[in-house]
């Protein structure tokens, strides 16, 4: 009789425990669900609170990170084509020069005399061709001491533009204007021909040449901005736009050669630096944007959580929209097609919401800041190629 009482309570027991749990994690949550939907299964329970944001209409770049180096606009090395002594040296170290400005004088005594007794020669040959015109037409002289006459006039001429061009090379002058570099002669000094007496480099504008993978050759061209970082200013982005592209693909890596031209109008910039650069190589100016958080992937899909207004007097009400997404930059997502501008979706609260779930709109949260460059539009999210990443 007690085995029997001790059977009945053990099943009563669990039979109590199973009852409870079914109520507990079936039960329970299943009339939670239906008092949020409400009658249908659509919505009409209680409003859940959830945050949204319209979507905006803001230009899409597609833009390509590389890196490159800062070259002179122009550049030339000052040397003598011929050999001498250093008389004047008229450049200052790091200063500035102007286009045919005199910058190195050598030693030209000896080219002086030569020009001189050219001259004298010339002269002399001219008054022996005039004495010879007049001779051959009072039919005096012959044809062949006026031919002879005139080939020495020009012989003599000949030596004169000679001994004027020898004097020339004894000056070298600035072919731009340019800033020069540090040198290492000082007056005085005898220097052979060819020898490096200092540079001269224009930095207004300056170049920067980097590369590209060749994938990106049918969108670069011509005209194309691009932006460029420098580590040594900090915070600030310089802008400019290509003028050369390389005919020719570098076979050993695969990439192309772009060269830009950035205006350097305070010559901050300098030949040699190192440069982080954006190349732009489209722009969408009017792309819809959505904050990255609005997305719900599900079945390699992408959805967002689009408000549907029902009409005055009733409740706001959500809808799963399929979208397709495109390019990618701080924070936000392009979508290509699902939704339109000024649609508002849900960014924040979008587990708690169910297709036709009545909500109450809350404006989103403002995300802190990020710290891009002065004037600069976020960065472009990329792919481990360096490819603009799509969603």
């Amino acid at each position: 009789m007690l085995r029997s009482i001790l059977s009945v309570l053990v099943v009563v027991i669990v039979g109590g425990g199973g009852a409870a749990a079914y109520w507990k994690f079936v039960a329970l949550p299943a009339q939670q669900q239906r008092q949020q939907l409400g009658p249908g299964g659509r919505g009409g329970g209680a409003p859940v609170a959830v945050e949204v944001a319209p979507v905006k209409v803001a230009p899409a770049e597609r833009t390509v990170e590389a890196v490159g180096t800062l070259l002179s606009n122009e550049r030339v090395t000052i040397r003598p084509e011929v050999a001498g002594r250093i008389v004047a040296l008229d450049v200052l170290e790091g200063g500035r020069v102007e286009k045919d400005q005199l910058l190195v004088e050598l030693d030209a005594s000896v080219e002086r005399a030569v020009l001189a007794e050219a001259e004298a020669r010339r002269l002399l040959a001219l008054a022996n061709l005039e004495r010879a015109q007049e001779l051959r037409r009072s039919n005096v002289g012959t044809q062949r001491a006026l031919d002879e006459a005139q080939a020495s006039f020009r012989i003599a001429e000949a030596a004169v533009e000679l001994a004027r061009a020898q004097l020339a090379k004894r000056t070298i002058r600035a072919p731009f204007a340019a800033k020069a570099s540090l040198r290492g002669v000082s007056v005085g000094e005898f220097v052979t021909a060819g020898t490096p007496l200092f540079s001269l480099e224009q930095i207004d504008p300056v170049k920067v040449d980097f590369r590209i993978p060749e994938l990106f050759l049918p969108a670069v061209q011509v005209g194309n901005e691009i932006r460029i970082g420098i580590d040594a200013f900090p915070g600030r982005t310089f802008t400019g736009s290509v003028t050369a592209i390389d005919p020719v693909i570098d076979e050993r890596g695969r990439s192309l050669l772009i060269r830009a031209s950035i205006a350097n109008p305070d010559e901050a910039l300098r030949p040699g630096l190192f440069a982080r650069v954006s190349l732009t190589l489209s722009i969408k100016p009017d792309a819809l944007w959505v904050a990255e958080e609005a997305l719900l992937p599900q079945a390699g899909k992408q959805f967002v959580f689009r408000v549907v207004d029902q009409g005055e007097g009733k409740p706001k009400t959500v809808e799963r929209v399929a979208v397709v997404t495109g390019l990618r930059r701080a924070g936000e997502v392009e979508i290509t097609s699902g939704v339109r501008a000024g649609d508002l979706v849900v960014v924040a609260g979008i587990t708690k919401v169910r297709e036709g779930a009545p909500v109450t709109l809350l404006p989103a949260t403002a995300p802190p800041p990020r710290d891009t460059p002065d004037g600069a539009a976020p960065p472009t999210a990329r792919g481990a190629n360096g490819t603009p990443r799509q969603g």
